[in-house]
């Protein structure tokens, strides 16, 4: 009996020190699958989430369609939907013609006004307008018109996408692709006879980040003003996101789905890398201290890239600004800063 209990005890053990391993082994399938699930699940959320960022906050709104300012001309244009509205009657102007030309490297047409500098041979500026805008809108108009009141020549175009000019898809690039367009129009002047000594890019938000990387694509550009620029794409794409509703992080996957979704130059170019090639040249940085859009850091970053680059700047902060709002606030000061920003750089008109 004691020889029959032992090795009933001895099976009843060996099941009991067998179980345990078998226990602890399903334990830790049942804990990797679980942990599987939500890793999936965590990344359809991660990646769904910049498919809607990315559908949503790169698309462009054609044809210039805002009805604040659809209608607007150089020869008849006002403030709306600003936190100003100064009254801009002064800078009117009439001597503007439609013109259109190939972005640099062909494939798209760009459309255009042009106002002719006061005398031959005179410098001109080219003024290019941000994310889902166009030369309508008063940050570019305002602008163009205290250049050209001033007697400079002023080059307004859509970039592609935007207003009237060619598309290639609907969505924006962050200037990755949109600097072609300015360099297109810049080669339109030079064949025009315009010296490239005398001529000057102005932009404002996506227009500033598209004339500094054109700047430092096109060494021959002779001065830049950037009002309102980020700095580089990722950041500004996580801030943009969060001045949208949506947490900053979805702009990290937004942009390899970009790639994917057939739009390659999509955050391949920063302005703060580009600014690396300015060699010297005069670059001017302006920025309102309430902009939420484009936070006012960037303004620093570009500076201090800048200044690496041999061009000391200081940037103009103002005070109670929102985005591309200093011109609105302190128009008189606005005025008399870009014109002679440009008068030292690329000649008086």
């Amino acid at each position: 009996m004691e020889a029959g209990g032992t090795a009933s005890d001895a099976a009843g053990e060996g099941q009991g020190t067998g179980s345990r391993p078998r226990r602890r082994i399903r334990r830790r399938r049942l804990v990797v699958a679980v942990v599987a699930v939500v890793a999936v699940l965590g990344l359809g959320v991660y990646l769904g989430a910049g498919y809607l960022a990315y559908d949503d906050l790169s698309v462009v709104v054609p044809h210039c369609d805002d009805a604040s300012y659809k209608d607007q001309t150089p020869a008849d244009f006002s403030i709306t939907g600003a936190a100003v509205s100064p009254d801009v009657s002064a800078f009117h102007f009439s001597d503007y013609t439609d013109v259109s030309f190939p972005t640099r490297g062909g494939g798209l047409t760009i459309r255009a006004w042009y106002a002719p500098p006061r005398v031959a041979g005179g410098p001109v500026v080219i003024v290019v307008h941000g994310y889902n805008a166009c030369r309508r809108a008063w940050n570019v108009l305002l602008p163009a018109g205290m250049l050209h009141q001033a007697g400079f020549g002023v080059l307004m175009p859509d970039l592609r996408n935007h207003g009237e000019s060619d598309s290639d898809g609907g969505r924006w690039a962050g200037g990755a692709k949109e600097y072609l367009d300015v360099l297109g129009g810049w080669d339109w002047l030079v064949g025009q006879g315009v010296p490239a000594t005398r001529i000057g890019l102005f932009g404002a938000s996506l227009g500033a980040a598209t004339v500094a990387i054109a700047t430092g694509e096109e060494p021959r550009v002779a001065a830049t003003w950037a009002d309102s620029s980020y700095s580089d794409f990722g950041t500004a794409a996580a801030e943009y996101a969060e001045s949208k509703g949506y947490p900053g992080w979805v702009a990290d996957p937004a942009v390899p789905i970009g790639h994917l979704l057939g739009d390659p130059a999509l955050a391949t170019k920063d302005p703060v890398d580009e600014l690396a090639h300015l060699a010297g040249r005069p670059f001017f940085i302006v920025h309102g201290l309430e902009d939420t859009t484009i936070r006012p850091h960037n303004a620093l970053e570009l500076a201090k890239a800048a200044s690496h680059a041999g061009t000391p700047v200081e940037p103009w902060l103002v005070p109670g600004a929102q985005h591309t709002q200093e011109m609105l606030l302190v128009t008189d000061r606005y005025d008399a800063r870009l014109v002679q920003f440009f008068s030292g750089a690329i000649g008086s008109p």
